[in-house]
């Protein structure tokens, strides 16, 4: 890993910032720019004289905007072998020199006709802001909420937000546990609060059949007794209602010891898709389903491609973020050569699938009817055990 991003750091203070990448083409005269924002820090990782303050220690906060440009990069490879008309900036958001705002007025983004986002909560505001002035998308790669923006049609969401997921999560125990008991085990915490919320919210809301949802709230250090809340001679469906992944895991833990006797499938937060420890002895035999945006079994051409480069050049295995920003820049890019100055009005639509299906669709204010954002509303549902796959609904 550090080899990898040391080659890639470096790459980039030579080439200088900002960063143009054309795909050359010789048969369409208009070409098409794409400003790119992710934080590089590569002014506190080199000094004035182009050397590698860090030595061998290499920080792992850099590592998510870094492996997100590596993706970008070799979307830009892919484009410019298809001959599409694209001009990209990178734009390091971590930069030293000028903040976001003076970066945002700089003249090099005239005539910009999309904006792409590994960012903050104040990040995204800022460049949802200056998208809105300029008529142009602003693709938030990463961030899985909206970031107090409203009344912004420019700002798209492509990680769904939690809202999304428990109205997700709701319709997919409508249609798969319609009759089971079900279970949400809580602590107590805003953000729990907030989860419980949507569940409820949603649970008015819905014309179809409505759940059976227990909500038992459950003291902060345990231990659990959750066997009591177990039907042996029925399956019961627990859900983790909590971001704390340490609660999760313990939650997960004690379900699996009482899976034998009492048959019980976990469901768990989306987060949960970064969990490595499921794969121990401590979770065996435990069903474990979440909710993701992003499914990529890695099994076709492209993500085959991107593995072998990784591995031969690399030394290391290309992480999720790697796969997000190839699919953020090339799938969008080449619907903005399509569609030009429409691509406001088409960011939904399906074309130049990469790994994931996309489903982005409006938000609306369902008091004002105004139109907030844009998001994206097509989530997976992973069932795992012993950290293994077993089925993708």
């Amino acid at each position: 890993m550090y080899r990898k991003i040391f080659h890639t750091i470096t790459a980039l203070l030579i080439i200088g910032l900002p960063i143009v990448v054309r795909a050359q083409t010789d048969s369409l005269p208009k070409r098409y720019k794409i400003a790119v924002f992710t934080p590089l820090y590569l002014d506190s990782a080199f000094d004035a004289n182009g050397e590698y303050k860090q030595g061998k220690n290499f920080p792992k906060y850099i590592n998510p905007g870094l492996e997100f440009y590596e993706g970008v990069q070799l979307a830009l490879d892919s484009l410019q072998t298809e001959k599409v008309p694209l001009d990209i900036q990178i734009i390091d958001t971590r930069s030293t020199k000028q903040n976001l705002q003076q970066q945002l007025s700089s003249p090099d983004l005239e005539n910009t006709g999309l904006f792409i986002g590994h960012v903050t909560p104040t990040e995204a505001r800022l460049l949802a802001e200056a998208a809105f002035k300029r008529n142009i998308p602003f693709i938030n790669a990463n961030l899985p909420n909206d970031a107090g923006i409203s009344n912004n049609s420019s700002y798209v969401i492509l990680n769904s937000t939690l809202k999304t997921h428990c109205e997700g999560l709701y319709r997919f125990l409508q249609k798969n546990y319609p009759t089971s008991p079900i279970i949400m085990f809580r602590k107590k915490g805003v953000l729990e609060d907030r989860l419980k919320g949507y569940f409820t919210d949603f649970e008015k809301a819905t014309n179809s059949v409505k759940l059976n949802i227990k909500y038992i709230t459950l003291e902060e250090n345990g231990p659990y007794n959750l066997a009591r809340y177990l039907d042996s001679n029925r399956l019961t469906v627990g859900i983790a209602g909590s971001m704390d992944e340490n609660f999760g895991k313990t939650i997960a833990q004690q379900l699996a010891s009482l899976n034998k006797d009492y048959p019980v499938v976990l469901v768990g937060m989306p987060t949960w898709d970064t969990i490595n420890d499921f794969s121990r002895k401590e979770y065996k035999g435990l069903d474990i389903i979440y909710s993701t945006p992003f499914y990529n079994a890695k099994l076709d051409k492209v993500s085959n491609s991107i593995n072998t480069y990784f591995n031969t050049n690399m030394y290391s295995r290309p992480s999720d973020m790697v796969f997000r920003g190839y699919e953020c820049m090339y799938r969008f890019g080449k619907l903005l050569v399509l569609k030009g100055n429409n691509l406001s009005s088409s960011i939904g639509e399906k074309k130049f699938k990469v790994f994931s299906d996309f489903d982005i669709q409006p938000v609306i204010d369902k008091q004002t009817m105004a139109l907030e954002y844009f998001e994206n509303k097509k989530l997976y549902f992973v069932r795992k055990a012993d950290g293994l796959v077993k089925q993708v609904y």
